[in-house]
């Protein structure tokens, strides 16, 4: 008989939206009940595998948002799989360490809540009599800057070894350094499987042994796209340990980008527009699928486009909704107006942007020019939103290259439309 258990973490319930762009009051509503509705999901699946063990790396709560609806909320979803016989194991992360209630709550006899001395407990035994140890260590406190992986203790001998982590690992962008430890150090340390959390892109490290970031089940904003889901785990009499990803998000964010060239009349853009979106609904399965639209290439359209941007926005939310459980969470424009070929017909629209490529753009003083006002910028965001625009030089040098460039084509695509029928 083989032990199955479903791996997740950081379901962060209830979290306020971290999306300005989320405006509709139905897509807002959507998302924001689109944790909770995710958990609901993870037990259905949990309950109709019928495994053994739900396994939750950290991070249930989101910090010191949490309410006590939300906690009533998951006391209701661990009991139904208590009714199923099924038991769950979870260790606190960051963000549960902030949370004001979660000393408070009494879970049922089916959960187990790691503490932080790293003591293992029996899961359930193989059909060859070996048995399923589980290991974790909870934080008390929102920073670990050390690694947790000295508190753990030596695999039990001649048993399945499961250990649970709530880790940055050796750090990823837009995650604070939480509990650092390297691949290579969780590999020697003996379990057949790490259970991590932490870092909301799922990421299979290794086979042997596993050591597996499932990712968050549910996408907050479009900074965390892509398809989302838990990892279900089998492990074989023999010891052998298969995984499989399931996907149980409510609302799929994607960044889809849509090619206008060549493409010159309204009807042509929202034709090709419809094309992306419906190849991505499709992909999205059972999942809303909410969608920030960059519309690129050198196109005619460019200053219309830009002139008329708010109906643009208005036709594609039309288009998605027109397709059923779609949405636009945001549009952005990288269009240009198709420049003539070089040579002495060329034309003084053609010359302003060659000189304006050529001339402007890379020009010293003026780059400085842009530094500055970028700084302003920069000084009136909270600290914490700084980075996320020019974390380093390199990607300051970067997005005043952007902006400079930005600029110029809108400008440009302007003079080509207010020009056209000159």
């Amino acid at each position: 008989m083989s032990f199955r258990f479903i791996h997740t973490a950081d379901l962060h319930l209830d979290s306020p939206l971290t999306s300005l762009a989320l405006r509709n009051a139905e897509l807002g509503e959507l998302v924001r009940g689109a944790t909770r509705k995710a958990l609901e999901r993870i037990v259905d699946l949990a309950i109709t595998e019928a495994v053994d063990a739900l396994i939750i790396a950290g991070d249930l709560y989101d910090g010191s948002q949490t309410s006590m609806a939300t906690a009533l909320f998951l006391m209701e979803q661990m009991r139904r799989l208590e009714a199923a016989g099924i038991r769950v194991f979870l260790i606190r992360g960051n963000h549960d360490a902030q949370s004001q209630i979660t000393r408070e709550l009494t879970f049922p006899p089916n959960v187990h809540v790691f503490d932080g001395r790293g003591k293992p407990v029996r899961a359930g035994i193989l059909a060859s009599g070996r048995e399923i140890h589980v290991h974790g260590i909870s934080f008390a406190h929102p920073h670990a800057p050390a690694s947790l992986l000295p508190g753990f203790r030596a695999p039990v001998p001649d048993a399945v070894n499961i250990g649970l982590m709530h880790t940055s690992l050796a750090g990823a962008s837009r995650h604070d350094p939480y509990a650092p430890v390297g691949i290579a150090d969780l590999a020697a340390h003996g379990f057949d499987y790490w259970a991590l959390g932490h870092i909301h892109q799922r990421r299979v490290h290794l086979e042997k042994p596993w050591i597996v970031m499932p990712g968050n089940p549910q996408g907050r904003d479009i900074n965390e796209g892509g398809p989302k889901g838990v990892t279900l785990a089998t492990v074989e009499d023999d010891g052998t340990i298969t995984c499989a990803a399931h996907p149980v998000a409510v609302a799929l964010f994607e960044r889809l980008s849509i090619d206008l060239s060549g493409i010159d009349d309204w009807h042509g853009m929202l034709d090709r527009a419809e094309a992306v979106l419906a190849e991505a609904r499709a992909e999205a399965g059972g999942a809303h699928l909410v969608a920030r639209l960059a519309l690129a290439g050198a196109t005619p359209l460019a200053w219309r486009l830009r002139r008329d941007e708010d109906l643009l926005t208005a036709e594609l939310q039309n288009l998605a909704a027109s397709l059923g459980e779609c949405w636009i969470e945001a549009v952005e424009l990288a269009v240009s107006a198709p420049l003539a070929a070089a040579g002495a017909d060329a034309g003084p629209l053609a010359e302003l942007s060659r000189l304006v490529r050529e001339d402007v753009v890379g020009n010293h003083a003026y780059r400085e020019e842009l530094r500055e006002t970028l700084a302003d910028l920069l000084r009136q965001l909270p600290k914490e939103a700084r980075g996320l625009l020019a974390a380093d030089e390199a990607a300051e040098e970067a997005l005043l290259h952007d902006l400079a460039l930005q600029g110029a084509d809108a400008v440009l695509a302007r003079l080509g439309g207010e020009n056209a029928g000159a």
